[in-house]
């Protein structure tokens, strides 16, 4: 049973211990393939990789790339019917045997007949780690929560760029969650994700998860969040290794159309995937509405209002369904 990994990766120097820890710690790591769009002035080297073969690589100038959406969707390219799809970032770590943990929990949510679990997605704001020596590749790895992560609403951000809200962690009193948002930097699905949501190469960053989500969510798509999730993000806050983003001026000042104007282009477009104006597979789906998204958020997206402050704000609500059976 394959596993194809989505890495996009923008001038990061923690690209190559990425892929190491993904591969060294899998149960199975043959059934591993590797998408990786590069966008760095120089490449990796491949030939460190014993399992290189099992890498498909796409170096891409930084000046050239279009953002993190755009770099997700070349590599979407690269799928080959894999039987399984995980998207993460390129500064993580993975715990022994993530593999058999998440392809363990993807058949216990399939286990369930209901359409939504047929369909389910796997995702959280995962746990930090720590650097403790980056030549080494020794890191610290925050295992000791082994909480249930769902993803929720940020209060203090709601509507902050027409229908843009920014996402935060919650902790769920339950083992397995019912969700309402993923994260576009873990994300764990079977091969028809990538068939019935192929990643918009014209969204940048603001509204990427969104659309995303109610993309999946109205074709039909549970979104699911599990306990000690095994894979582990640097995060910029408590880390010493620094690494440029797309935004920065260095690259940017050489660009025809610079970040911001991309990042204007994809709000709007949000906005028109909500109200319904954005046809075919990069619109919603027809399998669930927006008044069936407001239910389980306490969102109303179309018109900007928050319903139920619990439901979108906390793990209250979503904590409180059985995983087992449709919330609609």
């Amino acid at each position: 049973m394959k596993i194809f990994i989505s890495i996009a990766s923008y001038q990061d120097p923690m690209l190559t211990n990425t892929v190491f820890s993904a591969y060294k710690n899998a149960d199975l790591p043959q059934n591993l393939i590797f998408g990786i769009c590069d966008q760095s002035a120089e490449s990796i080297d491949l030939d460190n990789f014993l399992f290189k073969d099992q890498i498909k690589y796409d170096l891409v100038d930084p000046v050239s790339s279009k953002g993190p959406c755009w770099a997700r969707a070349r590599i979407q390219k690269m799928f080959d019917k894999e039987d399984y799809y995980l998207q993460i970032d390129s500064h993580m770590q993975f715990q022994k045997g993530w593999d058999s943990y998440l392809i363990k929990n993807l058949n216990l949510i399939q286990s369930i007949n209901t359409d939504m679990h047929q369909l389910p997605i796997i995702t959280c704001y995962p746990r930090s780690f720590e650097v403790i020596d980056f030549e080494k590749g020794i890191f610290e790895l925050n295992s000791s929560d082994k909480n249930t992560h769902i993803i929720s609403y940020r209060e203090d951000s709601m509507f902050i760029k027409k229908s843009f809200c920014r996402q935060i962690g919650s902790v769920a009193d339950c083992e397995i969650s019912h969700g309402y948002l993923l994260a576009a930097g873990c994300l764990f699905s079977t091969k028809e994700f990538v068939k019935e949501i192929p990643y918009d190469p014209d969204l940048y960053f603001y509204g990427e998860e969104i659309s995303l989500m109610l993309r999946a969510f109205s074709r039909g798509f549970g979104i699911f969040h599990i306990p000690d999730m095994p894979i582990f993000h640097l995060y910029t806050e408590i880390s010493n290794i620094q690494r440029k983003l797309h935004w920065n001026e260095d690259e940017d000042q050489n660009r025809d159309i610079k970040w911001h104007e991309r990042e204007e282009s994809s709000i709007n477009k949000l906005d028109d995937i909500i109200h319904g104006n954005v046809k075919g597979v990069y619109g919603l789906g027809k399998e669930r509405t927006m008044k069936d998204y407001e239910y389980i958020s306490g969102v109303d997206l179309v018109n900007k209002v928050v319903s139920n402050n619990a439901k979108a704000f906390t793990a209250t609500f979503v904590s409180s369904l059985s995983w087992q059976k449709s919330p609609y």
